[in-house]
């Protein structure tokens, strides 16, 4: 490579992460507001260019810190986004990443020196989106779909109690299907990766339902 070369020059990485919650069985996903040019005024995902003394996860985890708050998230990077022209300042590369939280143990900033709000939105409300975020958000559902049969994403979405409805709930929004009650709930058990708290609690206003939580211990497998 000759840096002497045009072809070179005014290139940039842009790290972006799409983060989704579960909210009483809503999948949601976070967007936070632009407060300056280019897109200023829309909504995206967390992220923004990569520094050059840093790796390409530690800028993930910086540009989400600085963006919403958040912090001590586990994060993985599932593709990388590359046309030409889907930033209008230079050429910039997306390196993206997903992520998941429980929504209720964290508090985002609202506003930051580059965003002017943030929020939680249900998969089925993403307003329209800058730069390609659409596109990103988009894969990065599909590839949530792919790994929400992982026990590791569950215990991350439901770290603490849960009801079976509301897990069921999760898994059809999801993966955008229906699933049988009874069959539902009774692969969950035999699976014997919950356990039951002797507790019970509500979800969505019904009839009080048994709360579970993750064993501690558990081996990655197929939930579905």
């Amino acid at each position: 490579m000759k840096k002497s070369n045009a072809l070179y020059k005014n290139q940039g990485v842009h790290v972006i992460t799409a983060i989704f919650t579960v909210e009483q069985g809503v999948t949601k996903a976070l967007l936070v507001k632009r407060k300056n040019e280019p897109y200023k005024g829309d909504w995206i995902l967390t992220g923004g260019a990569l520094y050059n003394n840093e790796d390409l996860e530690e800028g993930a985890k910086r540009e989400i810190l600085e963006k919403s708050g958040i912090e001590n998230i586990e994060i993985e990077q599932f593709h990388t986004f590359g046309k030409v022209d889907r930033s209008p300042v230079m050429r910039m590369i997306a390196v993206a990443y997903i992520g998941v939280i429980d929504c209720n143990r964290v508090k985002i900033i609202r506003e930051t020196t580059n965003t002017s709000n943030a929020d939680w939105f249900p998969i089925d409300k993403i307003p329209g989106l800058g730069f390609d975020h659409e596109e990103i958000l988009k894969e990065a559902l599909i590839y949530l779909q792919s790994k929400i049969v992982s026990t590791d994403i569950l215990k991350a979405l439901f770290p603490n109690e849960f009801t079976i409805p509301e897990i069921q709930k999760t898994y059809e929004a999801i993966l955008n299907r229906k699933f049988d009650r009874r069959n539902f709930r009774k692969k969950l058990l035999n699976l014997n990766l919950i356990e039951d708290t002797n507790r019970t609690g509500k979800f969505e206003g019904k009839k009080p339902a048994k709360l579970y939580r993750f064993k501690k211990s558990i081996k990655k497998q197929n939930v579905l």
